[in-house]
């Protein structure tokens, strides 16, 4: 058992608003970590996936849950009864209005798109939205001080526990082929699953790629739309990250599409199949697979309502990473795999363009230490812990 960081922004959460919405893709420990919150104040949690639990709720759910009142409740999969949200609006505000302001309801939902949908309709003001994600850095330091095993299985708890390398691969292959054959239907519009693997496979190949949706239309012998369509629903359900160009006005001329990046490390390397390490330091996507495990990691890290982007100008400037910090300003930041990193010079001519008030180079080494007046070599733990610790 990994103690997760998200359960202490859970409770302060609880203890602030009447709903909370815990979201993350399938598998990524948001039940386990709902069931400790459970263990922590009395609770009911209900698991809607299962007909044995929807029918608790009945034709009526509102007399179910109002007996509830005097308990947290706990209602897993939220996508699959929709109906529910003009209800929980309803129990709220009455419960408010007897006094009960906090900690009502933990919803758990396995993609952002219909929990965002249906609840910005029904509990505005009334709910907090919290993103859970797989393991990172920080929670598996303290086991496994060495990055390796998470970088190559990626951080789904499942497949970074598995007995051997290839009982987590196999059990990456099948979260894919489950995602493809159940979710992407449940979620989206019909989309073959052949299909939809092609797509996946190909932005795998292309991680941290500028996106190019008309060649991707090309190679699918589909449209350019239908491709952006299918990308949205891989964003929606939290498996891939669009990364945009930064907005601010360096008055250069500048890429202005998105980088794509697959967000789990480990479902690269499966859609790959690249089973071990040995196998993924020799294949072209090592350093970009580097390079998005340690953007996802520190995107997940950064304060709540930091602005991630990158940075790239038709003349070669380029940041990896930029983020926004409200407080702290904008930080630059490189990623470089490897013990000896070397900085280009267009990192240093897009800090010239941008301006950041702090420039780091993330790398695989352990120890920290200036590289230029402005620059500091950082460990991906030292660079997490530092933009957990701004949320204090």
């Amino acid at each position: 058992m990994f103690p997760r960081t998200t359960i202490d922004s859970t409770l302060y959460a609880l203890d602030g608003q009447a709903a909370v919405a815990l979201i993350g893709p399938r598998q990524v420990g948001k039940t386990t970590l709902a069931l400790q919150v459970a263990d922590l104040r009395p609770s009911i949690y209900l698991d809607l996936e299962t007909a044995e639990d929807r029918a608790k709720l009945g034709d009526q759910p509102v007399l179910f849950l109002r007996s509830c009142e005097d308990r947290l409740v706990i209602l897993d999969e939220i996508h699959r009864v929709p109906e529910l949200f003009p209800e929980l609006r309803a129990l709220i505000d009455q419960g408010r209005r007897r006094g009960h302001r906090t900690g009502r309801f933990l919803i758990l939902g396995s993609a952002s798109m219909d929990l965002l949908r249906q609840s910005s309709e029904s509990l505005a003001g009334r709910i907090t939205y919290m993103e859970m994600g797989p393991l990172n850095i920080l929670e598996t330091h303290a086991t496994q001080p060495d990055p390796t095993q998470l970088w190559v299985r990626g951080g789904f708890p499942d497949s970074y526990l598995g007995d051997t390398e290839q009982h987590s691969f196999e059990w990456r292959r099948n979260f894919i082929r489950t995602y493809l054959e159940r979710d992407v239907p449940l979620f989206g519009p019909r989309v073959p699953a052949e299909g939809m693997e092609r797509l996946w496979t190909m932005l795998a190949h292309n991680q941290g790629g500028i996106l190019n949706a008309s060649k991707l239309a090309q190679s699918l012998m589909v449209s350019a739309p239908t491709v952006t369509r299918h990308i949205d629903l891989l964003v929606d359900l939290l498996l891939v990250r669009r990364l945009q160009q930064y907005s601010g006005n360096s008055g250069k001329r500048v890429v202005k599409a998105p980088k794509v990046y697959i967000r789990d490390s480990g479902m690269v390397h499966a859609l790959l199949r690249i089973p071990d390490f040995e196998q993924l330091c020799g294949h072209p996507v090592v350093g970009s697979s580097w390079e998005g495990m340690v953007i996802e990691t520190l995107i997940a890290a950064a304060p709540e309502r930091t602005a991630a982007s990158y940075y790239r100008t038709a003349a070669g400037a380029e940041i990896d990473l930029l983020l926004d910090i409200p407080g702290h300003g904008l930080w630059a930041i490189d990623v470089k795999r490897g013990l000896a990193p070397k900085v280009q010079r267009g990192f240093h001519n897009a800090c010239d363009d941008v301006k950041p008030v702090r420039q780091f180079v993330v790398y695989s080494g352990d120890t920290r230490y200036p590289m230029t007046e402005d620059l500091q070599a950082i460990s991906l733990v030292e660079m997490t812990s530092m933009l957990k610790n701004l949320h204090l």
